[in-house]
């Protein structure tokens, strides 16, 4: 009885992480590209695009909300998907879409900090020796 709000919230967490990914995949790649003047900007942007598509799916499906649902309560009463009403699955629909969004609005915060960290590193050493391309090799 688990299974249909398992795919449900599931699924529904994966399309509003691929939003996400849709609509920040332009300003990630600006900034990864501002901050790492180099072809692996590619690749770090393919891995922050994964890394949200995880974070937002972990965050939105919460496996424990829907374990109580495959297990029996204490009176002996067998709980199911018929405990899923119309009103409850709205309210069910409606936490896992702002559950994937509370969690991937806080990795892009942390991102969102170290990349300004990073970029006040990087103004720092352009003022300091001039553009990347001119900087000492290591």
């Amino acid at each position: 009885m688990l299974l249909a709000p398992l795919l449900i919230t599931l699924l529904l967490a994966s399309g509003v992480s691929v939003l996400v990914i849709r609509a920040f995949t332009s300003p990630l790649d600006s900034i990864l590209k501002r901050i790492i003047a180099d072809d692996i900007s590619a690749a770090w942007l393919k891995y922050l695009k994964f890394a949200i598509l995880v974070v937002g799916i972990s965050a939105g499906v919460r496996i424990r909300e829907l374990e109580k649902y495959a297990i029996p309560l204490r009176g002996g009463k067998e709980a199911g998907i018929s405990d899923f009403g119309f009103e409850r699955w709205v309210v069910e629909l409606y936490r896992t879409a702002i559950e994937t969004l509370q969690g991937i609005a806080w990795m892009l915060l942390v991102f969102f900090v170290f990349a300004l960290i990073a970029y006040v590193i990087v103004r720092i050493a352009e003022l300091k020796f001039g553009p990347t391309k001119d900087w000492p090799k290591s």
